[in-house]
């Protein structure tokens, strides 16, 4: 959930019963906490437990190497629940399981459930066609489908922004659901009031799929400067995403400059940029309320 997963959202989750998910670039870079205090904040906040969401694309020797340190300091401080995604999950695995930890990989295809699985995940978060962000390309029936004779729990990841929604995915066979956009409309999250209402406002034929962001189609809503700035990339950034050699400076460029007008988008009140990642999920999303009596309802539905 970069940039929207502050501390104290993360921890109402959590204390409410689900698993409120760290993203370091989010706790360091955008909420300015230093990394390790970050992680205890977070401790101080709830008893129960969080987890930790490690982007493994090995494009950058630096990024690796600190993603590696942030994991490592993530076990110390007692996390045992991994989100792993972009990469082979394996080196996660082997450090999460030596200390009895779990691993769940993002996977949008059944290639990519295997090759997780090759690296011993524990279970499989299935990114359908509705989710905000990396949206994967099939729906979560289809999903369902190709992965579900795996051996793994699957978690449904895109569309659910109601407890209707979450009880239909579990019908599905889904172990549960991973959920982003719901929880950018709370009062614990930090971001600005303008991105929050944009998302009860918004429909799902408002959210469109932008290569502006990183290279690859990532689901935004439909702004008045997404669409200044269009949909697709520039024929400079499409020639050096398909070279071989070009392609990982592009990603590189693309993710810095994204950092930086993804955070400042994300805070700022005056919505100069309306520059918002989404799901189709916003079309069930009514009004602003507690991270906590969002849980509580979905685990009501899924007790009925």
């Amino acid at each position: 959930m970069y940039p929207c997963s502050n501390p104290e959202l993360v921890a109402a989750v959590s204390e409410a019963g689900g698993i409120g998910i760290i993203q370091p670039i989010s706790l360091t870079y955008v909420h300015g906490h230093e990394y390790r205090a970050g992680l205890r904040l977070i401790k101080s906040l709830t008893t129960k437990p969080v987890g930790f969401n490690a982007l493994i694309e090995a494009s950058s020797k630096a990024y690796h190497e600190r993603m590696i340190q942030w994991v490592d300091i993530a076990l110390e401080e007692g996390v045992r629940f991994f989100v792993t995604s972009l990469g082979n999950p394996k080196w996660v695995v082997e450090k999460a399981h030596a200390v009895g930890g779990i691993v769940y990989h993002d996977v949008t295809e059944r290639k990519w459930a295997e090759k997780g699985l090759a690296g011993g995940v524990d279970g499989l978060i299935a990114v359908n066609r509705r989710a905000g962000g990396h949206a994967g390309p099939s729906g979560a029936e289809q999903l369902m489908e190709e992965l579900g004779g795996l051996g793994v729990p699957l978690v449904c990841a895109g569309g659910i922004g109601t407890a209707e929604e979450f009880a239909a995915a579990l019908r599905m066979g889904y172990a549960g659901v991973q959920m982003g956009t719901r929880f950018i409309a709370t009062p614990e999250c930090r971001t600005s009031e303008a991105y929050k209402q944009a998302i009860i406002d918004a429909h799902e034929d408002d959210i469109v799929l932008s290569e502006r962001i990183t290279g690859v189609p990532v689901a935004v809503i439909n702004t008045p400067y997404i669409q200044r700035m269009g949909l697709k990339a520039g024929p400079f950034a499409k020639r050096m995403l398909r070279g071989r050699r070009t392609k990982k400076w592009m990603r590189n460029f693309y993710a810095l400059k994204s950092l930086w007008q993804l955070k400042r988008s994300s805070l700022d009140e005056a919505a100069t940029r309306d520059y918002w990642q989404a799901g189709k999920s916003v079309e069930g999303i009514n009004s602003v309320e507690p991270a906590g009596e969002i849980v509580r309802r979905f685990a009501a539905a899924c007790r009925a």
